[in-house]
């Protein structure tokens, strides 16, 4: 099982930046398919950006494209998440999520560990 860790959310305003991280622990980080997820009351959970086991591809939704990216460390078994000009929509819980090797493409049922989640609260 991974233990995922998020931190990094916290109160904005709209237009500024933040970045999130998710320190992960108890598998081989190198083997892991790592993705962001958020969720804002009364929605779904849903998917924002992964990132492949090397770093090398990565996937977006296309609400934050262009504004978000995702990385990785992997010798520091850390994903980030560098939000830029926020807005109040991208108010939510996000949450940290893996899966062992797999894909970029995955839904959100393939991915078998998740964090405690992060909030992000942006206003305008």
């Amino acid at each position: 099982q991974v233990q995922l860790v998020e931190s990094g959310g916290g109160l904005v305003q709209a237009g500024d930046s933040l970045r999130l991280s998710c320190a992960a622990s108890g598998r081989t980080f190198s083997t892991l398919t790592m993705a962001w997820f958020r969720q804002s009351p009364g929605k779904e959970r849903e998917f924002v950006a992964a990132v492949s086991r090397s770093g090398g591809s990565t996937y977006y939704a296309d609400s934050v494209k262009g504004r978000f990216t995702i990385s990785r460390d992997n010798a520091k078994n850390t994903v980030y998440l560098q939000m830029i000009s926020l807005k109040p929509d991208d108010t939510a819980v996000y949450y940290c999520a893996a899966q062992v090797f797999g894909s970029t493409r995955a839904t959100k049922g393939e991915y078998h560990d998740w964090g405690q989640g992060t909030q992000v609260t942006v206003s305008s």
